[in-house]
């Protein structure tokens, strides 16, 4: 959650030319630029860096007077170091299959062939931070008859209830770890008791909708309550400070959440928002382009719905909101833990004296300043008109906007139709990538998508500041259909699609120095759609990582 580093700017950084230097080859600036910083500590200790001389096509970055390029190593293997005599660190770049391979080893896929509106999802992860600090969390919940009411136009007696949520951490990863292991349960016994309740009134079908809301609402802000406040009960109970680390490590991180909640019997999709990941709904237009309508709002220090909020609430606290961060620390203005921004000062103090724990923030003067009650947006799904949803931490909305995910998603379902009924088709799109126009691309190359907002600017949604800082091409020519994961799909374009030097170059840099350029990356695509009822949700393995698909739902 850390803005990103600015590029190096001035006109120091030289790129060395082909008459100059015949054996390099040249990358597009902004992968330099990329690169620079990672590896120019090496630039004066190359000399201590042993090569074999077996050949190789392999490629190194290079640093020497002010000149910064990539050329061919003599090796078989990248070059490496060891700074303390043991580790190694690898220095070469990542081929374009290293970078697949990369891109694919955490992707999942499941089919859900239950007749009820949803016909697959896909998920994607790739880490920045080491660990990860992302999760997400998928569940399927079938409601038993006495959930039901007695309506015979509304079908079966009984309804799938299906979550999806992913989680952006920062600060460390036990918030967004701790939220995949119960904040879905949290939830899902709120809307029972309400469910329940709505029973006791004939006229009812359904709960209202504002208690269906309010249920979601209070799942999000009892589970923050626990992790937050019953913490402190609970570490005060402990007999040694290892105990109460586990115990606090939750409260002392933070991380947003983005749960959504489909009823298959009212098709209603309902999104929870606490922080500033985002999910975003494509819709087929009569014309065949797709349209592409948020779902959620990005709640951070800069939104101007969520300032206003803060400074109605803390009065007289010119620096509630500074910079765009609240109290001029923390970007997400919603989130669970962040206690730093919940707890009273003397409960800090208390903590920091007991067991560990940073001093209270000098601005702190009347927390609670950061929330976890979500914002909810309640959508109606039309699987016949194949609607898709894609919901995803800051990380591709750092690079992509949701028209461009949505025409992505869009020109992927063209090659890799998810109907259960439907077989695959080749189209032009992918032929002209693949060889059927000579590797060559299309002079038309254009999403499907609908640009009227995207021209205009939707509200509450930041704009690609990762494409703005690198000055990154806006044109759809970039984008390429690669990957049978929808989500890998959007992930891989998000990185530089047909420009796989910037994949690769983006894909090399390890943990920590990864994540001043990219942030950890969590996608999940659900489609909905018409599919046969079979029954048992089940591993897609064509479009999953070996041995990593596992039914989620």
């Amino acid at each position: 959650m850390t803005q990103p580093t600015e590029p190096r700017q001035g006109g120091n950084l030289a790129l060395a030319t082909s008459a100059s230097r015949p054996a390099t080859r040249r990358v597009p600036e902004l992968t330099l630029i990329l690169l620079l910083r990672h590896f120019i500590c090496t630039s004066r200790t190359l000399s201590k860096v042993t090569l074999s001389t077996a050949p190789s096509a392999r490629r190194k970055p290079v640093v020497e007077d002010d000149q910064f390029f990539v050329q061919e190593l003599a090796s078989s293997g990248p070059i490496t170091k060891s700074p303390d005599g043991q580790s190694t660190s690898p220095h070469s770049m990542l081929t374009p299959e290293e970078a697949t391979q990369k891109l694919r080893r955490l992707e999942e896929s499941y089919r859900v062939p239950r007749g009820r509106g949803v016909v697959r999802y896909d998920i994607v992860q790739l880490p920045s931070n080491n660990p990860i600090e992302d999760d997400h969390a998928e569940k399927l919940v079938e409601t038993s008859p006495s959930l039901a009411v007695s309506d015979p136009s509304v079908g079966s007696a009984t309804s799938d209830w299906m979550f999806w949520s992913v989680f952006d951490g920062h600060s460390g990863w036990t918030t967004s770890a701790k939220l995949r292991q119960v904040l879905t349960s949290y939830v899902a016994r709120e809307l029972y008791t309400t469910y329940k309740a709505a029973l006791t009134n004939p006229s009812l079908l359904t709960p209202p909708a504002a208690s269906i809301d309010a249920a979601m609402k209070h799942g999000f802000l009892k589970c923050d309550h626990d992790i937050v406040h019953e913490s402190i009960v609970k570490a005060q109970k402990a007999n040694t400070k290892s105990a109460a680390a586990d115990l606090l490590g939750p409260a002392l991180s933070g991380s947003c959440a983005l749960l959504s909640f489909y009823d298959s019997r009212s098709k209603d999709f309902r999104v929870a928002c606490t922080g500033d990941s985002r999910a975003v709904l494509g819709r087929r237009n009569s014309n065949g382009t797709w349209s592409a309508k948020p779902l959620s709002e990005d709640q951070t220090g800069g939104t101007p719905s969520e300032m206003a909020r803060l400074r109605a609430e803390h009065p007289g606290e010119p620096n509630v909101v500074a910079h765009g961060r609240i109290l001029g620390g923390l970007e997400p203005s919603r989130a669970f833990g962040d206690a730093r921004y919940k707890w009273a000062r003397d409960i800090q103090e208390m903590v920091n004296k007991n067991w560990f724990g940073r001093s209270p923030l000098a601005l702190l003067k009347t927390p609670p300043y950061v929330t976890a009650e979500p914002v909810i947006t309640t959508t109606k799904v039309l699987p016949e008109k194949g609607d898709f949803v894609v919901l995803a931490t800051d990380g591709l909305w750092e690079m992509l906007t949701n028209e461009e995910v949505v025409g992505l998603v869009g020109r992927w379902l063209e090659e890799n139709p998810v109907n259960l009924r439907t077989t695959p088709s080749t189209s032009s799109w992918t032929q002209s990538f693949l060889g059927g126009s000579g590797g060559k691309a299309k002079p038309d190359m254009s999403l499907p998508v609908d640009k009227a907002q995207e021209e205009t600017g939707g509200s509450g949604q930041r704009s690609p500041i990762r494409r703005q800082q690198w000055d990154i091409k806006t044109g759809d020519e970039r984008f390429v259909v690669e990957d049978r994961n929808a989500a890998t799909h959007l992930v891989r374009n998000a990185l530089g699609g047909r420009d796989r030097d910037l994949v690769c170059g983006l894909l090399t840099l390890p943990s920590p120095r990864a994540r001043s350029y990219r942030d950890d990356l969590t996608v999940e695509v659900i489609f909905f759609g018409e599919g046969e009822a079979t029954g048992e949700v089940v591993a897609n393995l064509e479009a999953s990582a070996p041995n990593i698909a596992r039914p989620k739902l």
